[in-house]
């Protein structure tokens, strides 16, 4: 079978490189890169990132990623955010008031509420608001999934699923050729994996 072509935006931030690993046991062939001639190649685009919401921004805006971004996502190409990834993808965040995120959501990221210990850094279970979308393909009614943060994105129209953390934090949404997800996958044992070999697969079917 056709392994499709993956890019994952290279911004020099955080370990990227457990996201390229997880893509490629999911079955993608997988490049880290920074260089436009091999996105624009890429039949799907992955933007993943730890760390801090502003100096992410500026570190993908600094290697021109954001406009990239944005025409690969406005191409229709299958793109999926991982955690900072995923919040890069909303307009702007509490964590870093001034700075404009990517703006595919237009809503804001806000810090967790108080009462629980933060960053929320464990296993939690996923509770579906769209369980057949094609992100949840294979995983059954109750998925554990690892998540660490501090911040999430508000509630909106699009939100595929949320977990229980000082209320419902969102966990992950979906917007036609966008996925994304504020866990990491690929840190999140079978469930994880095969949430990457769905999006694997959207990619090989596009």
């Amino acid at each position: 079978m056709t392994r499709p072509r993956l890019a994952i935006l290279d911004y020099g931030i955080g370990n990227l490189h457990s996201a390229l690993k997880g893509f490629d046991r999911a079955g993608a062939d997988v490049r880290l890169t920074a260089d436009r001639a091999d996105i624009e190649a890429a039949d799907g685009i992955v933007l993943p990132g730890v760390g801090a919401f502003g100096p992410c921004v500026e570190a993908l805006r600094m290697r021109g990623l954001d406009k990239v971004a944005l025409e690969r996502v406005g191409s229709g190409v299958p793109f999926f955010g991982i955690c900072i990834g995923m919040q890069l993808l909303f307009a702007s965040s509490e964590e870093a008031e001034g700075q404009r995120g990517l703006g595919v959501f237009e809503r804001r990221v806000v810090q967790i509420p108080a009462g629980v210990k933060r960053p929320q850094m464990q296993w939690n279970i996923l509770q579906y608001c769209d369980g057949d979308h094609p992100m949840f393909a294979g995983l059954g009614d109750e998925a554990w999934v690892y998540f660490v943060h501090s911040f999430s994105a508000e509630p909106g129209e699009d939100v595929l699923a949320t977990c229980a953390y000082g209320g419902d934090l969102v966990a992950a949404v979906a917007r036609d050729n966008v996925w994304a997800c504020q866990f990491h996958p690929e840190k999140s044992g079978r469930n994880g994996i095969r949430i990457l070999e769905n999006f694997v697969a959207t990619v090989r079917e596009a």
